[in-house]
């Protein structure tokens, strides 16, 4: 018997042989679905999260209403919504908070909505100023000057049982 009658015959009882070509390439399909699986379902996990997260607010006491005066704006500091035990002094949040009347207080986000650097606020202009690129905003929080693309970010504020109270929110994201 010859070699090629031997291979036309093929594998006995009927059974066909699967090329060894055909296995690997099976084989390499399968491990390729399964690396991109193990990568993927975290990268998209972290990409969705912000979604459908649910992001806690809470209401934080910064004082009694008679400790701000009107038409003044300061700095309070209060524990940031998103805080765990362990964050120690990372834990802690600040806003610009503003007495506008009697009943009516305004907070502002510290963070410029350009890039997120620190505002600060110039008492004798009026006025927040960024230092990083020079964003300026109205004591309303709307953009004055300066690459910021949109107004302050504010918080919202209410008095209750003699205290005024700040929502707080995770920062927001520039």
């Amino acid at each position: 018997m010859n070699n090629e009658s031997r291979d036309s015959a093929g594998p006995a009882n009927g059974e066909r042989e699967l090329p060894r070509r055909t296995l690997l390439s099976a084989v390499s399909l399968g491990l390729g679905a399964v690396g991109t699986a193990l990568v993927g379902v975290p990268v998209l996990g972290f990409i969705l999260a912000p979604v459908f997260r649910k992001r806690p607010q809470v209401w934080r006491k910064v004082g009694s209403p008679e400790e701000y005066k009107i038409g003044e704006t300061v700095n309070v500091v209060f524990v940031d919504a998103e805080a765990l035990p362990w964050d120690g002094v990372s834990a802690r949040s600040a806003a610009w908070l503003r007495r506008e009347t009697e009943d009516e207080f305004i907070a502002f986000s510290l963070n410029c909505t350009h890039l997120g650097c620190p505002v600060r606020w110039e008492p004798g202009a009026n006025l927040f100023m960024c230092p990083c690129h020079g964003g300026v905003y109205y004591r309303n929080g709307d953009v004055a000057a300066g690459p910021p693309p949109r107004a302050l970010f504010r918080y919202p504020v209410r008095v209750r049982d003699g205290a005024v109270e700040i929502r707080t929110e995770p920062i927001p994201m520039v």
